[in-house]
């Protein structure tokens, strides 16, 4: 199996889904994990780490960088 390693951390749920369409249409496998403990009942969505096979890293890292408006990423 090939060692997963984290390519971004999303604000939450949608956010991360949104990388991962990213990263799908760039050919890259992709899954997401919660990035801190979260409570079962609690109804806010938490941040998510995204994670690719290590060998993808540096590619997943071009195809967000690419394929993400900058001001999108800029926290205003």
């Amino acid at each position: 199996m090939t060692r997963m390693v984290q390519v971004a951390v999303a604000g939450d749920v949608t956010e991360a889904e949104e990388l991962q369409a990213i990263l799908r249409s760039a050919g890259i496998e992709s899954e997401v994990e919660a990035a801190v403990e979260h409570h079962p009942r609690e109804t806010e969505d938490a941040p998510q780490k995204v994670l690719v096979p290590e060998g993808s890293l540096e590619a997943a890292k071009d195809a967000i960088e690419a394929l993400t408006e900058r001001d999108e990423l800029i926290d205003t």
